[in-house]
């Protein structure tokens, strides 16, 4: 029979995940106001950005620069 211990004492322990059906389901999202969801309908037909979906515009942005121009000095700034 193989030991289920390292020769060292120390035994090894098993992670077993609680099964899915034992976790109790969400609460219901509340529905957006209608106001809210006819202003959101409103952005989406003009083609602007919406809360909680992908913006490319915004991420082309806000992500890190490219190649070699990572740090670029500004001219006169601290300057003594």
């Amino acid at each position: 029979m193989t030991p289920t211990y390292a020769p060292t004492g120390r035994q090894r322990r098993i992670f077993v995940p609680v099964p899915a059906e034992s976790v109790p389901p969400a609460p219901p999202q509340p529905q957006d106001p209608p106001i809210y969801r006819d202003l959101m309908r409103s952005w989406a037909d003009r083609g602007r950005a919406l809360p909680g979906r992908h913006d490319p515009e915004w991420a082309r942005l806000a992500a890190p620069p490219t190649g070699s121009a990572r740090w670029v000095r500004a001219e006169g700034i601290n300057d003594v």
